[in-house]
C-alpha cells in the first residue's frame, strides 16, 4: 500500500515507503508499490525485496482553520493488493470518520470536510482497512494511523493575570527587578514561531525596561524620587512569531507605585516664629503649636521635638503629637507680664527612624527660633499672704481691731482695692472689715468658752474692674481671759467607816475651770470660814495632782461606820 499527501515537513521512509507532504503546497505524489519492488519517482533504480503485503503510511497532516469552498485533501490510502480494477474497498473508522474525515472507498483518498482548530484538538486517531469488494474479506489487517492538525498562527499571546499592581522602593538602583510578567500563546510551541513570544515596552520609558525573553520589568533610571512622581502606568506587549512583522500581539498594564524611604529631612518653613501667650495661661496647659514639614510619609516622616536652648527652657516644655506630627508647647511655670515680658526658645525637630543608606542627604533634623510674647492680662488683686491667722481676746469691746489683710493690683495700672467679708456663715457676722484698708474689727463680744476659733473669708476686688475677685481665708483665734471661777466636778456623798483612823484619806474631791489652762489650775481647796467647822474632818490640797486638781478629806476621830452622811453636810469648798 502507498500513501500520498498534499504536504509534509520532510520525507520519511517508514516500512516500505512514506509519502512526501510539503507545507503550504498542493503537490501530490503517488508511489505505486508492487509485491517485490519499489519504484522511486526520481529514478528508475529497482530494489528487490521479499514479497510482502501491507499498509504503507506514516502520519497525515491537515491544516487548521481551513476556510476553502472544497473539502481539504488530507492524503491517500493504498494497498499493494490494489490492482486499480476497483476490487479493493477502503474503509475508514475512528475519531471523526464519516463526519470530519471522508474517504473514497475506491481510490483511498481522504478529505476533511470541516474547519479544524488545533487548540481544541491536536490530532485524530483513525483505523483503515482494505477488503475485497466481492467477498467482503479483509485484504490487509486493520491498521491505526494519526491525522495531526497542523498549527497556524491564529492565537495572540495573552496575559492571564493583568492588569498588575506592584510597588518598588524609591531611590532603587537602576536595574532593580520590579515584576515578571508572563504571556501565554495557545499555538503549537513545537512548530515554527507561532508560540514564540517576545516582550517589549509600549509605555513607561525611560523609567522602566522589560527583558524581551523573560518578561522581567526593571527600573531603568537611577534614584527615582517618589516625592517628584509616585505613580507610573507601564504597558507591556507580548508578540509571537519572535516579534517579527505579522506576528500577533497582546498587551497588559502594570501600575507601579514608588514606596517611600526616608530620604527627606524635616524642615521648618521659617527660621523665626513668634507666639503670643497671655500671662493668665494655666500651668500644664498647651499654649501653642509648631510643625516641621517632611516630604516623606508614614514612619519615615515621624519626628520628635525638643527645646535645645533659650531663656524659656525652664518655663516651657514641648511634646510631639504623633497623629499630626506637631510640636505642642506647654507651660511649666506661671507667667508674669510685670516681671518678664518675653522668652526665646530654640526648637529642634528630628526624624526618629533613620535609613543610613541616605545619611549623605542629612542631617535629618532642623532647628528654628521661637520668640514668646507674654501678654498683659487684667488680673485680680493678689493678697500678700495665701492665708492669715489673727488673735483677739475674748470679752473685747465691740470694734476692737483684730488685724489687717492686704491685697494689691498686680497690673501696672495698680488699681485701688476694696475688701468685704463673705457672709455665708453665722460666724462671719462677728466681724466687720474696713472696705478701704482691710482692717478687721469685732462686731460682737466674743466668748472663748463658746467659740474658740473663727474662720472667715475675705474678698478683694478692684475698683476699676469689680468683676475681678480674689479670696483669702482668715483664721481668728479667740484668746482666753480668766473670766470663769472653778467649780466642783460633781456633788459628793461620802461614806466613812467608824474604824477610820485619824489622818486617813476618806475621799478626794476635784474641781474644773472653763478657762484656758493658763487661767485655770492650780486650784486652792479650803473650808469656808464663814460656816461652822466640823472638828471630825479636815481638807488638804493635793499639791502634786496638777493635771486633775483635787483635795483630800481626812478623818480626825473615830465615828460610826455607815451612811453617816447621806448628803454632804460639810461647808462648801472654795
Amino acid at each position: 500500500m502507498k500513501i500520498t499527501s498534499t504536504s509534509c515537513i520532510c520525507p520519511v521512509l517508514v516500512c516500505l515507503c512514506f509519502v512526501q507532504r510539503c507545507y503550504g503546497t498542493a503537490h501530490h505524489s503517488s508511489i505505486k508499490v508492487t509485491r517485490n519492488q519499489t519504484k522511486h519517482t526520481e529514478g528508475e533504480t529497482e530494489v528487490h525485496h521479499r514479497p510482502k503485503r501491507g499498509w504503507v503510511w506514516n502520519q497525515f497532516f491537515v491544516l487548521e482553520e481551513h476556510m476553502g469552498p472544497d473539502p481539504q485533501y488530507v492524503g491517500k490510502l493504498h494497498s499493494n493488493s490494489d490492482k486499480g480494477d476497483g476490487s479493493v474497498k477502503y474503509i475508514l473508522t475512528g475519531e471523526g470518520a464519516g463526519t470530519i474525515f471522508i474517504i473514497d472507498d475506491t481510490t483511498g483518498d481522504i478529505h476533511s470536510t470541516k474547519s479544524l482548530d488545533r487548540e481544541q484538538k491536536t490530532h485524530y486517531v483513525l483505523h483503515a482497512q482494505a477488503i475485497d469488494r466481492r467477498t467482503n474479506k479483509p485484504l490487509e489487517p486493520e491498521s491505526e494511523f494519526i491525522i495531526k492538525v497542523q498549527d497556524i498562527n491564529d492565537n495572540a499571546p495573552k496575559f492571564t493575570d493583568g492588569p498588575y499592581i506592584v510597588t518598588v522602593p524609591e531611590m532603587s538602583d537602576m536595574g532593580t527587578s520590579v515584576l515578571q510578567v508572563t504571556a501565554t500563546d495557545a499555538d503549537d510551541p513545537t512548530y515554527g514561531n507561532s508560540a514564540r513570544v517576545v516582550y517589549s515596552i509600549l509605555q513607561g520609558q525611560p523609567y522602566f525596561s522589560v527583558d524581551p525573553k523573560t518578561g522581567v520589568i526593571r527600573t531603568a533610571l537611577h534614584n527615582m524620587d517618589r516625592e517628584a512622581r509616585e505613580h507610573y502606568s507601564v504597558v507591556i506587549q507580548a508578540k509571537d512569531m519572535a516579534g517579527q512583522v505579522g506576528g500577533l500581539s497582546g498587551s497588559t498594564t502594570v501600575n507601579i507605585t514608588l514606596t517611600d524611604v526616608n530620604d527627606n529631612p524635616p524642615r521648618f518653613p521659617q527660621k523665626h516664629y513668634q507666639l503670643y501667650v497671655p500671662e493668665s495661661a494655666q500651668v500644664g496647659s498647651a499654649v501653642g503649636k509648631i510643625k516641621a514639614n517632611d516630604a516623606d510619609t508614614g514612619s519615615n516622616a515621624d519626628m520628635t521635638y525638643s527645646i535645645t536652648n533659650g531663656d524659656g527652657i525652664g518655663v516651657f516644655s514641648i511634646s510631639t503629637d504623633k497623629d499630626t506630627r506637631e510640636g505642642i508647647l506647654s507651660l511649666k511655670k506661671p507667667l508674669n507680664y510685670e516681671k518678664k515680658k518675653s522668652y526665646t526658645l530654640n526648637i529642634e525637630g528630628a526624624n526618629t527612624h533613620l535609613d543610613f543608606r541616605f545619611s549623605h542627604l542629612g542631617p535629618f533634623k532642623d532647628a528654628t527660633m521661637l520668640k514668646i510674647i507674654v501678654g498683659d492680662v487684667d488680673e485680680p488683686p493678689h493678697f500678700s499672704m495665701p492665708s492669715y491667722v489673727m488673735d483677739v481676746y475674748e470679752n473685747a469691746k465691740v470694734g476692737t481691731i483684730v488685724g489687717t489683710v492686704l491685697a494689691q493690683d498686680p497690673d501696672s495700672a495698680n488699681s485701688l482695692v476694696r475688701y468685704f467679708i463673705n457672709r455665708s456663715a453665722e460666724e462671719d457676722r462677728f466681724f466687720n472689715i474696713d472696705a478701704n484698708t482691710g482692717t478687721i474689727k469685732t462686731s460682737k463680744v466674743l466668748d472663748r468658752e463658746e467659740t474658740p476659733w473663727y474662720n472667715i473669708t475675705v474678698t478683694a476686688s478692684e475698683n476699676d474692674n469689680p468683676g475681678l475677685l480674689s479670696h483669702v481665708s482668715v483664721g481668728i483665734r479667740v484668746l482666753d481671759v480668766n473670766d470663769n471661777p472653778p467649780e466642783l466636778a460633781r456633788e459628793y456623798d461620802i461614806v466613812v467607816c467608824e474604824n477610820s483612823k485619824p489622818g486617813q484619806v476618806i475621799h478626794t474631791i476635784t474641781a474644773t475651770d472653763k478657762d484656758d489652762f493658763a487661767n485655770g489650775p492650780r486650784f486652792n481647796f479650803f473650808l469656808d470660814e464663814r460656816l461652822p467647822t466640823n472638828p471630825n474632818f479636815t481638807l488638804k490640797d493635793n499639791e502634786a495632782a496638777a493635771p486633775s486638781p483635787s483635795g483630800f478629806v481626812h478623818a480626825r476621830e473615830m465615828g460610826v461606820c455607815g451612811p453617816a452622811m447621806q448628803k454632804p453636810s460639810c461647808p462648801p469648798l472654795v
